[in-house]
């Protein structure tokens, strides 16, 4: 009988591949496992087992696979059935998920080894000087890696080369697969042997008088293991020691010393908490926490409304002690890996170690350890705090999911697919495992607040800060008015200024809110009115100040400021607009005694930079932070007072449905980091349009006000939550074509949908690194099968790409576009 497995391959292919294997290989397989597997012409790719059968395949003859990878399945059943919804949903496909959703040291790569021909005869010649010294090398080494060849003929492009040494039959190639995870080992020290017994340790004491720093490393050693039981790194003796690295080394050549290693995890806590006790809940907490039982027992997510600093950690921090008492996992998702900083410290007062994190900026080691530590439910990894990646760990016992500020638009991926939504793809997970599931936010994504209205969802309300303490005073500042009084500083008004000057007389933080980075969007010629433009995208560059450089958003395009207009040779070159880096310098001029620091993407690029910055604004180090919308999100800091809004205007006119909603919330979130202990915080919102209706319903708290409005607009304009929405873009770098093609798929789509079709248009950035976009949006309403809307499209799309000028034109799909 003849045995095949369908594997999946980390390539945006539709299809599984089936591969034929042996019964001893039959009997070892099962799905979740790697395998090692030939795939077109020479490459190897790692493919994960989906289904181990007896049916071969019509349209091809199975290969064999190369190798088994796995002793045991590193994925589980419950991750694979998720994968396949994300992918059917989010109109991707499997291999995409797979690729996106393991951390990329599982996806072993092949390697191609040049190796010498021992077969044929070689003249030597008959070949050319670069030829030659390549030939020389394989006499004295078995093989040479594409890298090494590249530096021993001294040139880049080394493919000529090799397909000249291939057609004279001088060398082989042969793909290797490596592997790409290596475990952290720790170097660790111990007394030899042979010196355990008291008569050898004396005479080695006595010989070592000779030499003084062998003997006080060996004294140091004793020192070390009298104060611990631990075993002893050789980092440790060297600084007890004072001793350098050589001087062990002898040591250790001599055997009086013996180095061993112990593998240890890169992320491993070493605090000694764990043993703090849950907080006892207030009232409106106790109360919150009942419903959400409530909502539980009903089989339901649950919406946790709580204003800003009503204490949710809290509430969450219960049901997560709950349950790790039922032995189960639990999953934290946060939109922001800023956040985990923060969170991370709360919950390791409380679980100590049980306590995982997992998010991009993580290298890859760490990502597989703490995969590995989720598969074997070791204790370590029985909370998981994660942005949206988290989703995809082998949990096989989870019992809790939490959603924090479940509203956040940084749950939604956008490049590259899966274009899954966290919170949307956490739900359906947390019904495959049967757990409880809990989305937490101020200001409730309009979707999940109707569900709730409607009972799809549970609901718990805390309408209430914690310890009573006021919601913050919000007054609103007419930036036309405070310009045709001059009474502007830079872009502070006069109010903002005086309450900075109040606030920092008191001692207390300030925290000011700008979301563009850089110094200035806009660098303008005075004479001639043209501003530089990225030459791959359809935007202006953006000045950069601290690198003196004008700087591409989009694609990363940058070049120094220019001294001149490069149109018309004037050399009085002005700015337009200001973002981050702008207002932190007008504060180092308006008040030179404050400590000033942004936070946006600009100062967090390394791992540790968010942690650096929030440790140093929690420790007071800093008295004014000047941010992007990383500062929103949920931070906790307990002296700041004042919160300055710059301008509010940018985040209200946006040409996106969800623009107001949004502007709601940030403006909401972003005041509720003002006054969270004893004295009422203060929060100046500066406009040109300070009576629009959304900033009159924030400065008032009324979500309700803003909930029922947008509502009444999306019902109107046919938007989500009441229909559903799929984004189709259209890439290409020929605009006539793509003008074309974009056509073609609208007229098609129109014969099958009818009026439900808006485009195709472009964006407000119609073009980005060369590519043209354009773009379709489909709205479906709730009555109709999103399913068979989507296997309408994916027919078009077969037309589509029948059509030969068409077939280069990249389609992306977005569904549930937010």
């Amino acid at each position: 009988m003849e045995y095949f497995i369908d594997v999946v391959l980390p390539i945006p292919l539709e299809k599984l591949f089936t591969y034929s294997i042996n019964q001893i290989e039959a009997d070892n397989l099962v799905p979740g496992m790697r395998v090692a597997v030939p795939f077109g012409k020479s490459k190897i790719y790692t493919g994960l087992v989906h289904r181990v059968h007896n049916e071969a395949p019509q349209a091809y003859e199975a290969k064999e696979i190369d190798r088994i990878l796995d002793e045991q399945p590193i994925v589980n059943p419950f991750q694979l059935k998720h994968w396949q919804w994300i992918a059917e949903y989010y109109m991707c496909t499997f291999g995409e998920v797979f690729r996106s959703a393991v951390p990329s040291a599982f996806l072993l790569e092949s390697e191609t080894l040049i190796l010498l021909n021992t077969e044929a005869v070689i003249v030597d010649s008959a070949l050319e000087d670069d030829e030659f010294l390549v030939f020389e090398a394989l006499q004295h080494q078995s093989s040479l890696k594409v890298h090494e060849v590249s530096s021993i003929v001294d040139r880049k492009n080394i493919l000529p080369v090799l397909n000249r040494l291939i057609e004279k039959n001088v060398i082989l190639l042969k793909e290797e697969i490596y592997e790409q995870y290596k475990p952290k080992l720790v170097k660790y020290v111990q007394l030899g042997k042979e010196y355990l017994s008291e008569e050898k340790l004396e005479t080695l004491l006595s010989d070592l008088t000779r030499a003084p720093k062998q003997s006080q490393v060996v004294l140091a050693l004793f020192q070390l293991q009298a104060v611990s039981k631990k075993p002893i790194k050789v980092t440790e003796l060297e600084q007890e020691s004072g001793a350098s690295k050589a001087v062990i080394k002898a040591l250790v050549n001599k055997q009086i010393l013996e180095e061993y290693f112990i593998r240890k995890d890169r992320v491993d806590y070493e605090g000694d908490g764990g043993d703090e006790e849950v907080k006892s809940l207030n009232e409106f907490q106790e109360k919150a926490l009942s419903d959400i039982h409530k909502g539980f027992e009903d089989k339901k997510p649950v919406l946790l409304h709580g204003v800003t600093s009503s204490g949710k950690t809290e509430v969450y921090v219960k049901l997560i002690e709950d349950c790790i008492n039922k032995g189960k996992q639990a999953l934290y998702l946060l939109p922001e890996i800023a956040l985990t900083t923060q969170l991370i410290g709360r919950l390791q007062e409380y679980f100590g170690e049980k306590v995982s994190v997992y998010h991009s900026k993580y290298n890859v080691q760490e990502r597989v350890e703490v995969w590995n530590n989720v598969l074997h439910q070791k204790s370590k990894a029985q909370v998981v705090i994660g942005a949206r990646s988290s989703l995809f760990l082998p949990f096989s016992k989870l019992g809790l999911i939490i959603i924090d500020e479940e509203h956040e638009g940084s749950f939604k991926q956008f490049d590259p697919a899966p274009r899954y939504h966290a919170r949307d793809a956490a739900i359906v997970l947390g019904n495959l495992h049967g757990s409880q599931i809990l989305l937490g936010s101020a200001t409730p994504s309009i979707e999940s607040y109707l569900n709730a209205k409607t009972g799809k969802y549970g609901l718990a309300e805390i309408k209430r800060r914690f310890g009573n303490v006021l919601m913050p005073e919000i007054e609103l500042v007419d930036l036309k008015e405070q310009s045709r009084k001059k009474r502007m500083k830079g872009h502070f008004s006069e109010r903002l200024f005086l309450e900075i000057e109040d606030a920092l007389r008191e001692g207390e933080q300030i925290i000011l809110f700008q979301n563009r980075r850089g110094y200035a969007p806009i660098v303008e010629c005075t004479t001639c009115g043209v501003s530089p433009q990225c030459p791959n995208c359809d935007v202006s560059l953006t000045y950069h100040q601290y690198k003196k450089q004008l700087r591409c958003h989009y694609c990363g395009y940058h070049t120094a400021l220019p001294e001149s207009c490069q149109a018309c040779g004037s050399p009085t070159l002005d700015t337009k607009g200001f973002g981050t880096e702008q207002v932190e310098k007008e504060l180092e001029t308006l008040f030179p005694d404050a400590k000033t620091w942004r936070m946006d993407l600009d100062t967090t690029r390394g791992k540790h930079g968010y942690e650096k910055i929030i440790t140093a604004f929690e420790q007071q180090e800093i008295d004014i932070l000047v941010g992007t919308q990383m500062l929103t999100k949920g931070l906790d800091f307990r002296n700041v007072s004042l919160v300055g809004i710059m301008n509010a205007d940018s985040l209200l006119n946006f040409p996106d449905y969800r623009a107001h909603e949004r502007c709601f919330q940030l403006l909401t979130q972003v005041a509720g980091r003002a006054g969270r202990t004893q004295k009422r915080g203060k929060v100046i919102v500066q406009s040109y349009n300070p009576y629009h209706q959304i900033l009159t319903q924030m400065s008032t708290n009324d979500y309700e006000g803003m909930f029922k409005e947008q509502l009444y607009e999306r019902e109107q304009y046919k938007y989500p939550p009441r229909n559903r929405i799929i984004k189709i873009t259209f890439k290409h770098k020929d605009y006539n074509r793509l003008n074309e093609a974009a056509e073609w798929f609208a007229k098609g789509l129109r014969n099958s949908l009818a009026g439900n079709v808006l485009g195709p248009e472009y964006p407000p950035v119609a073009r980005i690194r060369n590519q043209y976009l354009k773009n379709i949006l489909v709205k479906i309403p709730k009555s109709t099968s999103i399913g068979g809307v989507k296997k309408g499209i994916k027919r078009l799309e077969k037309s589509f790409n029948a059509i030969a000028p068409y077939r280069s034109v990249r389609i992306i799909y977005n569904v549930d576009h937010v």
